[in-house]
């Protein structure tokens, strides 16, 4: 991406116009307006950007389409900052806005997908933008008296309540008759953008509450959000495909627990199953005249050896995959089961009836199989992660607590 300051500056710039063509129509007349938009379109048809509304071209649309295709990653720090420093943010947030009071309009499929979609893309954005960046998030939090934050709490429930309805994993070959004759706003389509919707916000909330009281107060204001939240990570993995689940599933503990379990112990069995390194062949040390030597092998039975080693060679690498395979479900399943924990020990804290409640459904009303499952995870964070971070103090404070309520 060959991307600067000024190139930025102007595609804001760009975005502040006003967006209907009335102030080129008085200097141009409409057989040359029509003429610049084809020149346009055709460019537009060679970047392949599915977001490109070619019917309705006009200098903000394609300023914005731009904006949302930089990857920012790539593009450096200096992005992030310049992004928020020339307005590049306001913008961002203001097409939030727009987007999420458009999901209220369900009766119209292809307006629905067109506004999850537009959401997603500038959360993307967002999250991106505000990964490690206290500014962008302090920003973000206070622009508009929390804009940003009340748009995703409003566009968190509008998918939550809609992920049902078009669920992809209940209905994978349901199609709505209201959908028919709109291929690209199919059921499939709206249940998928429905998903990434959600998985786009809640990367936004994170980034806003993550070890920050005032992101954390802001959004814990908004109407009914805790329970949404809740109802996205316990109720909502069932809705959707299985390979998408992980993002923002944390099913029951005991289920995640004993699949940990199960793919340990299988991983542990294929590595000490698994044959050992086939021995030399090729000849063999033999004692001559008081000394030893290595006398080579027939060359026939060379071959033959040689193509069994290969076998056992192929085999190796066959159970060395499995073994990865297994290691990578008992990954994620013990990650899935660790972050249940740690949610269910943040709710326990400083009530006594969710104590109870979680006991009562515990074996043996032992907390132990919970403590043990973060203390892994404990223990795996200090291996990957700078010691001493706020992750960590808080899974160690919730450990602490479990032991001794």
């Amino acid at each position: 991406m060959d991307l600067d300051r000024a190139c930025l500056e102007l595609m804001i710039k760009l975005l502040e116009m006003d967006q209907d063509c009335s102030g080129g129509q008085e200097q141009l007349t409409a057989k040359e307006v029509a003429k610049v938009k084809e020149k346009i379109r055709k460019l537009c048809e060679t970047v392949h950007n599915k977001h490109l509304d070619l019917e309705n071209i006009t200098t903000g649309h394609l300023a914005m389409e731009t904006l949302l295709s930089l990857t920012s990653k790539r593009a450096g720090d200096w992005f992030k900052e310049e992004l928020r420093l020339l307005g590049g943010l306001d913008h961002i947030v203001d097409k939030v806005k727009e987007c999420a009071l458009n999901l209220s309009q369900e009766d119209d499929k292809e307006n629905l997908v067109a506004s999850l979609w537009g959401a997603e893309r500038c959360l993307r954005v967002l999250e991106s933008v505000t990964v490690q960046n206290p500014e962008n998030q302090g920003y973000l939090i206070a622009y508009k008296d929390s804009e940003l934050i009340i748009s995703s709490a409003r566009a968190l429930r509008y998918c939550e309540d809609m992920i049902q309805r078009y669920s992809r994993a209940l209905n994978n070959s349901s199609v709505s008759l209201s959908s028919a004759a709109l291929p690209h706003c199919s059921f499939s389509n709206v249940g998928k953008a429905v998903e990434d919707c959600m998985r786009a916000v809640i990367g936004v909330l994170l980034n806003l509450t993550h070890d920050n009281e005032w992101g954390s107060t802001k959004t814990g204001e908004q109407d009914q959000l805790i329970l949404t939240a809740l109802n996205c990570v316990l109720r909502v993995p069932r809705y959707i495909p299985q390979e998408q689940r992980f993002d923002v599933r944390v099913l029951f503990f005991l289920e995640r627990e004993r699949a940990a379990i199960l793919a340990e112990a299988k991983t542990d069995n294929i590595i000490t199953e698994a044959p050992k390194p086939a021995l030399d062949k090729s000849g063999e040390w033999q004692e001559t005249s008081g000394e030893i030597q290595w006398v080579a092998a027939e060359p026939n039975d060379n071959q033959t050896e040689k193509k069994e080693e290969e076998e056992e060679e192929e085999d190796q690498e066959l159970d060395l995959n499995k073994a990865l395979q297994h290691a990578g479900k008992h990954m994620e399943d013990s990650i899935v089961a660790s972050y249940t924990a740690l949610l269910l020990g943040c709710l326990c804290q400083g009530s006594q009836i969710n104590v109870t409640t979680v006991r009562q459904r515990l074996p043996k009303g032992d907390f132990s199989i919970m403590t043990e499952m973060l203390k892994k995870f404990l223990s795996f964070m200090n291996l990957t992660c700078a010691m001493g971070t706020t992750g960590q103090k808080s899974i160690s404070r919730v450990i602490d607590y479990l032991e001794h309520c």
